[in-house]
């Protein structure tokens, strides 16, 4: 019964992604590109709301995960395929691993029903709707084919520049990156925990 409600979840999922798509191919003159930056808007639009409002926070970073896929997706169409990389590299590679590992470090993964951040509801309400009217204005204040083609140009010489003058630093950051992981998890396995302690006295 559990799979057969992911899977009615699943294909809820995927209608709701694919229908404003499928509604700016219809009816944008069936061009391909705005209907897939419908698509991943969509996806992270609904995978942000998922990351904020499910108690699990496993699943709350999975959510995550989804919302920084969907946001590289969306820096591909808009012709900077190497943001899109380092979106992929750094915070789905790194920090969406690192935060995974600190939730599962912890002892209880699902939060309380009502949370210390969800008294701040009002006020967040109001920044969201301010930032939404900025971004609009932004929006439709943009010649977007203009800083599309600026864009691309950029990103090459972007990339020329990162990984031929500047690739030992790169790699250098990756290696860091990799220590953190390492000493985090070796000093969580090394925090004594209340019911060891008290086994080891017993035992003594």
């Amino acid at each position: 019964m559990r799979a057969w409600l992911y899977l009615l979840a699943a294909a809820v999922a995927i209608g709701i992604v694919t229908t404003p798509a499928l509604l700016v191919f219809v009816f944008g003159g069936g061009n391909v590109d705005d209907a897939l930056l419908a698509a991943f808007a969509t996806l992270m639009l609904v995978a942000g709301i998922a990351v904020v409002t499910m108690r699990d926070i496993i699943r709350c970073g999975l959510a995550m995960i989804v919302c920084f896929i969907a946001l590289a997706g969306i820096y591909v169409q808009l012709g900077a395929p190497l943001v899109a990389a380092a979106q992929v590299i750094v915070y789905i590679g790194a920090i969406s691993v690192l935060v995974l590992f600190a939730i599962m470090l912890t002892q209880t993964k699902s939060g309380s029903s009502k949370l210390t951040f969800q008294t701040q509801a009002g006020w967040a309400a109001v920044a969201a709707v301010v930032l939404f009217l900025i971004i609009g204005i932004a929006v439709l204040g943009t010649d977007w084919p203009d800083v599309a083609a600026r864009m691309t140009v950029v990103t090459q010489a972007l990339a020329t520049i990162l990984f031929k003058d500047y690739v030992l630093p790169f790699e250098v950051v990756s290696v860091l990156l990799l220590a953190a992981v390492i000493g985090g998890v070796f000093l969580a396995k090394r925090e004594d925990r209340p019911g060891e302690r008290v086994s080891d006295e017993v035992a003594r």
